[in-house]
């Protein structure tokens, strides 16, 4: 199991940390309004960041994951991302 750890550097930037096999470290930026979308403005947007490298980690290796991007990126990859991503944090 991976360990996630989600370190937040400005309002909209965090840098996330996967330990697994191999670690590596990423930089995710995340629109305020966007987060807020996901989240009814009721879940921090480090938990948001932390519980979608949960969702990506169900699915693809850490060392698959990009190393920088936006968040709603990952709906491109992944179609039911916001769908799931708001179940996870109900």
């Amino acid at each position: 199991m991976a360990k996630v750890t989600v370190k937040k550097l400005t309002e909209s930037t965090f840098e996330v940390t996967v330990e697994a096999r191999t670690t590596t470290t990423h930089t995710v930026t995340v629109d305020p309004d966007y987060a807020a979308r996901l989240t009814d403005g009721k879940v921090p947007t480090e938990r948001l960041v932390s519980r979608s490298f949960d969702f990506l980690l169900e699915r693809e290796p850490n060392t698959s994951i990009l190393r920088r991007f936006d968040l709603p990126v990952i709906g491109h990859y992944f179609p039911e991302y916001e769908r799931t991503i708001k179940n996870m944090l109900a």
